[in-house]
């Protein structure tokens, strides 16, 4: 019982390192994506191609990649950033091309008959948006997102490979240590209690949203 309340107080740990790197990147990557998402509708093409190259980039390399050319090849460039900074930097890039696109099909999805039936209306730009269209265009895109979410929840695991003490990280050093596979499923515990909770706050905010769908 001691040896399994120790476990769970060292994967707690390695849990608050895990949940640092989900929700800063999270918080990071969304408004950062919509803000790609935007300027890759730009009707400047050179904008619009650069964001589209930085997409494709980002949505055609392995994360895994990504992660090891911002840990080891920036200091070659004079570049020095900590193990979490490199992490973050790596994360958020990645997810935000994929937010980007989310957005960008969210936004197009939406009927450009509401966007001239609400300049009849005398609303300006902004008014449109901020009332008809991203009510809307937030609606449709929560699915996808939601399904983007869970994938980071399980794609931090991948900051291993930084040596960085994340929940699998330190669940496989019990694993060795002690030849015990029950860390695995401790851990196994830990990122299934996450999903739930994102997948019911997803829920609901399908729920809130469900209002505005046409």
């Amino acid at each position: 019982m001691h040896s399994i309340l120790n476990t769970i107080t060292l994967m707690l740990e390695g849990t608050e390192t895990t949940l640092q790197i989900f929700l800063i990147t999270l918080v990071l990557s969304i408004p950062i994506g919509m803000l790609v998402s935007l300027a890759r509708l730009s009707p400047l093409k050179p904008l619009s191609w650069l964001m589209e190259i930085y997409i494709w980039i980002m949505r055609g390399t392995p994360l895994m990649l990504q992660l090891l050319f911002v840990y080891f090849a920036l200091p070659m460039a004079g570049i020095k950033l900590s193990d979490i900074a490199a992490a973050l930097l790596a994360f958020t890039l990645n997810y935000a091309a994929y937010f980007a696109e989310i957005f960008r099909a969210g936004i197009q999805s939406i009927n450009r008959g509401q966007y001239e039936a609400a300049k009849t209306l005398g609303m300006s730009y902004q008014q449109t948006m901020r009332r008809i269209i991203l009510p809307q265009v937030l609606r449709r895109v929560l699915p996808p997102i939601s399904n983007e979410t869970i994938n980071l929840v399980k794609d931090t695991s991948l900051i291993y490979i930084l040596a960085m003490n994340d929940l699998l990280r330190v669940a496989r050093t019990i694993v060795q240590r002690e030849f015990d596979m029950t860390p695995f499923m401790v851990a196994a515990v830990f990122y299934l209690i996450m999903t739930f909770v994102l997948t019911w706050i997803f829920k609901r905010l399908e729920a809130h949203y469900g209002k505005y769908e046409v």
